[in-house]
């Protein structure tokens, strides 16, 4: 059947291009998956690639492009998960506790598109120390609006109704400011054209490299007790 739009198939292989760019540069051990906002579509996205991949040793989040939205808390809330014991089942593996957490490292990919609530799960992620972000600053946008007011001539005005500043009480954040990477990548146009993706290359070797310290094994259930 033709469809109106091809601009998700596009999407789609382009995705699943750097799934296996990661996958072949690290041996299978690392995962990737790219949210594209932070509304239902990025949600699902998230879900959709989030977990199962956490059998992976490590992961790259790709928030590039990220147009916002609203659901970057509980994108955080999931990425944050951390591993309080481990659960076997009989006749199964032994999995870590509780359900989908990633037990390893994180890198997150942010560049100039990643705006509004883009903007704010990349600070999110920085300010908590999840992993390193890597990649261009951010839109830095992040004075919202909710609802509008009509004007007599069919238009409307947009006002701002709510920002955001540090825990400190002492500035304004993220925006007009953005987010910074702590390793700024700039993707040369022709490059990226022609299929090398230098932000994404940076991330895989930044990955790498915490996995030799960072790497983290579920170990083998203790001795069965005798009862």
């Amino acid at each position: 059947m033709p469809i109106d739009d091809e601009s998700q198939l596009y999407y789609l292989n382009w995705v699943n291009n750097n799934m296996e760019k990661v996958n072949k540069a690290t041996n299978g051990r690392v995962g990737y998956l790219h949210i594209p906002n932070m509304g239902v579509d990025g949600l699902n996205e998230f879900i959709k690639y989030y977990f199962p991949q956490l059998e992976k040793e490590a992961l790259v989040v790709d928030v590039r492009g990220n147009g916002g939205g609203f659901v970057s808390s509980i994108i955080i809330e999931n990425l944050r998960r951390v591993a309080a014991m481990i659960s076997v089942t009989r006749n199964s593996k032994p999995d870590i506790n509780p359900d989908g957490t990633l037990y390893g490292p994180m890198v997150m990919l942010c560049d100039e598109f990643s705006a509004s609530d883009g903007d704010i799960v990349t600070y999110r992620f920085k300010t908590y120390n999840m992993g390193k972000v890597v990649g261009k600053r951010t839109w830095g946008g992040v004075t919202g609006i909710r609802g509008t007011l009509p004007l007599v001539d069919g238009g409307f005005l947009s006002r701002p109704e709510f920002s955001i500043y540090d825990l400190e009480g002492k500035k304004w954040i993220i925006e007009g400011i953005g987010v910074e990477p702590d390793i700024v990548v700039d993707n040369d146009p022709y490059l990226e054209y022609t299929g090398t993706d230098q932000q994404l290359n940076k991330a895989i070797e930044v990955i790498l490299d915490d996995l030799k310290t960072k790497a983290k094994k579920i170990p083998d259930h203790p001795p069965y007790p005798v009862k």
